[in-house]
């Protein structure tokens, strides 16, 4: 085998793991956002009001971190949207 397959096949790994991780950081947005609603649909249950108890309206918990994950994940759907906006343009 010579240098220049070792260097494509090089390459295509490198190619292939950066499309992995482009889908990856989609798939982050819309899974936390999931699983922030099903955590606010699903939860309530007798731990749950035992944890509450007295607290009032709670910024603490799971909803509200599932939220701010989904948030900071983002940014790969915005560059997604800027990039097919910008082509658009073109």
């Amino acid at each position: 085998m010579s240098h220049v397959h070792l260097a494509d096949a090089s390459r295509d790994g490198r190619e292939a793991a950066s499309h992995l991780a482009r889908w990856l950081g989609l798939a982050a947005t819309p899974t936390f956002a999931v699983m922030a609603v099903l955590t606010a649909v699903f939860s309530g249950g007798p731990a749950d009001m035992l944890c509450n108890a007295g607290h009032g309206l709670s910024m603490g918990g799971m909803v509200p971190m599932y939220l701010l994950m989904s948030a900071f994940h983002s940014a790969a759907w915005l560059r997604l949207i800027s990039g097919r906006r910008r082509a658009g343009r073109v």
